[in-house]
């Protein structure tokens, strides 16, 4: 495959070879013309011979017409090409005529809407959101497994020797501190049970999270957080508290 520069160097070789082929032609046609004049006039010479000068005028005419004619051409591209701007512009509905401006506006609006009716509708992919609904486009396992570092961000600031999280540890095990915090069901079972085998089934399931199972993680989730929550504001009112009743004898 020849490079552009290669191809471009060829193109402009055979133009001027055309060219040149094209001049010699002409100009060897304009000579034999002007000799079969000469030799067919009565004097067989120049002089006052009107027959060659209508054959030379008629090449010189035709020749300056068509130096002008490329003159003009060459100088046309040029200043449309200069009119380009060479930096990147938003072109507007003034800067094209109306019958383009009207034809790019109906090919936009015609792939716009080929675009939308080209959209999966009622396509169900095994955990992820379904389109239309409130979780469309939400993977399930991520967004459960997101929440894991923003509960363990609450759990050092309520407990502070809280242990640091592992990898693959079990919610269960990783936030036992948290369990006596949390309300329990009539089962029995706190938030943190719900979530950590929401947890397990994220992180171990072959298959991804059922839309059920990610609404009761999420939910396991939102209640730790809102338990949390409150016992921090529990603890910065208690503070607030302490600091109040050790000013208040300095007062005294």
């Amino acid at each position: 495959m020849l490079s552009p520069r290669v191809l471009r160097t060829l193109s402009e070789a055979i133009y001027a070879f055309l060219l040149l082929i094209t001049v010699v032609a002409t100009g060897l046609s304009c000579a034999a013309i002007i000799s079969q004049a000469v030799r067919t006039s009565p004097t067989r010479s120049w002089a006052r011979n009107v027959n060659a000068l209508v054959v030379g005028a008629s090449y010189l005419i035709v020749f300056t017409a068509s130096v002008l004619f490329c003159v003009k051409r060459r100088v046309a591209v040029r200043l449309k090409l200069s009119r380009i701007s060479k930096t990147y512009r938003t072109i507007g509905k003034d800067d094209l005529p109306d019958a383009v401006h009207r034809y790019i506006a109906q090919e936009y609006i015609r792939t716009c809407l080929v675009s939308y009716e080209s959209l999966p509708k009622d396509v169900f992919h095994e955990g992820w959101g379904r389109p239309g609904t409130k979780y469309s486009g939400v993977r399930f396992r991520r967004a459960l497994l997101d929440t894991i570092p923003r509960i363990d961000e609450l759990a050092h600031i309520i407990i502070p020797l809280h242990p640091r999280l592992k990898p693959h540890a079990r919610m269960l095990h990783h936030f036992r501190f948290l369990n006596p915090l949390l309300p329990k069901d009539e089962d029995g079972m706190t938030p943190l049970h719900y979530y950590d085998s929401a947890i397990q089934l994220a992180r171990n399931s072959a298959g991804g999270l059922r839309e059920e199972e990610f609404e009761c993680g999420m939910t396991a989730a939102r209640e730790i957080e809102q338990c949390l929550n409150e016992c921090r504001l529990e603890m910065l009112e208690s503070d607030s508290t302490t600091q109040l009743d050790d000013m208040s004898p300095k007062k005294g």
